[in-house]
């Protein structure tokens, strides 16, 4: 590479392959996770991530070049850390804040990449591609944030209570013994929730 717009190009096409990468593990993601405003999250993520490929595709056409022959191996070792905790088996509600940080370790990495695209575009005079950049670099924000809100408001608090039901406690028990621990423990964070927000006003 001897100039920024090829490195700008490099750069697109790291991210092009980091795209289609998490597309792959959004489906298992979803599927490992229980808490259904998480499932909710990455279904909503896996539409976006399908629109960011097409505003890629659209900047590749753009530049007369084709988004293949890279692969970001930087995404390749995020998404393996949450393939190898779903392979661990944790208690349902400690995984699904062990996905929350997998996810946002994405997300981050996601961030950074195409705010990074974005200043090349711009550097190099494509406006209309650092705003194609700049509405995905949005979205990315968005997810972030609202990963942030579903961990703090309910899934760690749910992971941090050990549940009554699991074998590891009564040595014995089964899924539905387990599930009502969980229902029960939500219940409960709710109401700690409501209690402090009571207590603030």
């Amino acid at each position: 590479m001897n100039s920024l717009q090829e490195l700008y190009v490099e750069e697109l096409r790291d991210i092009y392959n980091a795209e289609q990468q998490i597309l792959k593990a959004l489906p298992k993601m979803m599927k490992a996770a229980s808490d259904r405003e998480l499932q909710r999250a990455f279904s909503t993520h896996e539409k976006q991530t399908q629109q960011q490929v097409k505003r890629l595709d659209r900047i590749f056409r753009e530049l007369g070049e084709t988004p293949r022959g890279k692969k970001c191996k930087g995404m390749e070792g995020l998404l393996e850390e949450g393939s190898d905790l779903i392979k661990e088996r944790p208690d349902p509600d400690v995984l699904d804040a062990g996905l929350i940080a997998a996810a946002q370790r994405v997300e981050h990495y996601e961030i950074a990449a195409y705010g990074t695209a974005r200043a090349y575009a711009q550097q190099l005079g494509h406006p209309e591609q650092a705003s194609l950049l700049q509405e995905t670099l949005d979205e990315e924000g968005q997810t972030d944030k609202l990963l942030t809100a579903l961990a703090e408001s309910s899934i760690n608090i749910e992971a941090e209570e050990p549940d009554e039901g699991e074998e590891s406690s009564n040595g014995g028990g089964n899924g539905a013994t387990s599930r009502r621990g969980r229902s029960t423990r939500r219940q409960g964070s709710t109401t700690r929730r409501a209690t402090r927000k009571t207590a603030r006003r």
